[in-house]
């Protein structure tokens, strides 16, 4: 992983859309965690965000809005919470339309900054239609890694 470039790769099929960033911070895991974790903190450092609510645990559901979608809020249920390693949201029906973020924190090998990666997944026989609606999420997702990664630097 590069020392500092920050950059967004989303790849696209009929009925599978994915995109993924990744960035190293200079910090440990338990900071970058507790940045991702607190629902009632985020929208400080989060420039991707309007608002969030809710609690980011195994089994807690989010509700937040972005500013690419005013006035529609998103509900989003976590079901994978591994503290300090990795967690999934999950949003809408399989096969109709789901959307899957996975969310990855992994100490560097000399102990020194964190890796961090965030990859959602869109599919479904819904996607082709609304595919047309959905913002790009590379430029999002960028955005996302440099403000997660300003914060936990400080």
């Amino acid at each position: 992983m590069s020392s500092n470039a920050i950059t967004a790769v989303q790849t696209r099929s009929p009925f599978r859309l994915r995109c993924a960033v990744s960035a190293r911070i200079q910090a440990p895991p338990e900071t970058v965690w507790e940045l991702l974790t607190r629902a009632n903190s985020m929208v400080r450092w989060n420039s991707t965000l309007t608002s969030i609510e809710g609690e980011i645990q195994l089994g807690g559901t989010v509700k937040m809005r972005v500013p690419e979608a005013p006035g529609r809020t998103f509900t989003i249920k976590v079901v994978r919470f591994v503290p300090n390693k990795e967690m999934e949201w999950r949003q809408g029906t399989p096969v109709i339309f789901l959307g899957v973020r996975t969310y990855e924190v992994t100490p560097t090998p000399e102990g020194t900054a964190t890796d961090f990666q965030m990859t959602e997944t869109f599919a479904g026989i819904l996607l082709p239609v609304l595919a047309r609606r959905l913002p790009g999420f590379g430029p999002i997702f960028e955005r996302y890694a440099a403000d997660l990664k300003a914060t936990a630097e400080q």
